[in-house]
Parts: C-alpha cells; structure tokens; sequence
C-alpha cells in the first residue's frame, strides 16, 4: 500500500507546489490511516483542512484500496 500512497501523492504534489506548498507521507496505520505533513504554504494556510480531506484523502480512498482516512501529521 505504501507504494501506492506515495505514487498518488506524487501525482497530487506537483498542483500543491504550484500553489507553493508539499506534502509528505509520515506513517501508514496498519488500519489503513494515512498521515502526512502538509509543508510550506499549506502548512499555515487556513483552506489546508479542505486541501487534506477533499483533495488528498478523496483520491486516495478512490485509487489505493484498504486507505480508510487521511489526518495531518501533528509537527
């Protein structure tokens, strides 16, 4: 699954950076919890929860079988 995640995200990163900002996959719960880092401009701004849930949690549960949630990574 690990594998998975991480070509997703690659996939997503380019529109995050875009925007100035990243993400970085920080753990994968064996109960299918993805937690990532959201870093630079979407670390600080205030649509980030949107960005997480909407956009990263949306595509991942909808590509990578057994992705149950996506929570932000406490820094």
């Amino acid at each position: 699954m690990k594998e998975q995640v991480l070509e997703i995200l690659d996939k997503i990163r380019p529109s995050l950076q875009a925007d100035g900002g990243d993400v970085e996959l920080v753990d994968i719960s064996e109960d299918g919890v993805v937690k990532v880092r959201l870093k630079g401009a979407c670390g600080s701004c205030p649509m980030s929860t949107m960005t997480l849930k909407m956009g990263i949690e949306r595509t991942l549960k909808a590509q990578v079988p057994g992705v149950k949630e996506v929570v932000r990574a406490e820094d």
